[in-house]
């Protein structure tokens, strides 16, 4: 069982920012990402996230090959990658209660609402939400508290891998411990992969198993590192 990438290239309006990345994330395996600003670390994150379409190379999903993104992919299969951005506001609708963006994917392949309402129940307690915090919204709550709430909701649908962009980058250390131990638990209990973006050497030597350096316009070159086990920083 794995996620990967397969000699992808990709860009943005016709400007190609990544060049034949290919990359493996297995099951139950830390992998770290690293390289310059500009390299491609984010666009690769959401190639493997089927969120943004290659030019060329492709997707493969516990060996299922991937056509298409986003909802032209089945529930069946993108709900098997979860995804924590750096930052917790533009990934979040404002509108949104921090319980409704919990339950936002669940509604979306249409969960019955007690079970929705029990897996957010769930998720809130491991991310240390309180009842109050869940009824506020985005502008109400600290960026820790909010990427709190993203971390639940990218575990929402038990993934078999996440993928961490810079994920910690913005938050303070109390907060940095607890998304990695909420994390770390979810994949000792799941076998769940995941993959760390980041530019801090001392969290990738913590975390990650294995490296992969991404200098720009060029494929990631896989580094081996000692496996490290834990992940509080």
């Amino acid at each position: 069982m794995s996620l990967v990438a397969d000699g992808v290239t990709a860009g943005y309006h016709g400007r190609r920012v990544l060049t034949g990345a290919s990359l493996t994330v297995g099951a139950g395996e830390t992998v770290g990402l690293r390289g310059p600003s500009g390299s491609g670390k984010s666009t690769l994150v959401r190639v493997l996230a089927l969120l943004h379409e290659p030019e060329s190379g492709h997707v493969t999903v516990d060996g299922e090959r991937i056509t298409g993104v986003r909802h032209r992919v089945p529930a069946v299969v993108r709900t098997r990658i979860g995804v924590l951005f750096q930052s917790p506001r533009a990934a979040s609708d404002p509108r949104l209660t921090l319980a409704d963006l919990i339950a936002e994917p669940l509604r979306a392949v249409r969960r019955p609402r007690d079970e929705i309402a029990g897996r957010v129940a769930e998720l809130a307690d491991r991310a240390g939400l309180t009842a109050d915090l869940l009824a506020r919204r985005p502008h109400a709550v600290s960026d820790g508290q909010l990427q709190r709430a993203c971390l639940a909701r990218a575990l929402a649908h038990r993934p078999r891998y996440l993928l961490c962009d810079e994920a910690t980058a913005m938050l303070d250390a109390s907060t940095q411990a607890l998304v990695a131990s909420v994390i770390t638990a979810e994949q000792e209990a799941t076998g769940m992969g995941v993959l760390v973006v980041s530019h801090d050497p001392a969290l990738l030597a913590r975390w990650a198993s294995r490296v992969a350096d991404l200098p720009s316009g060029r494929a990631p070159k896989r580094l081996t590192e000692p496996r490290r086990h834990g992940a509080t920083h």
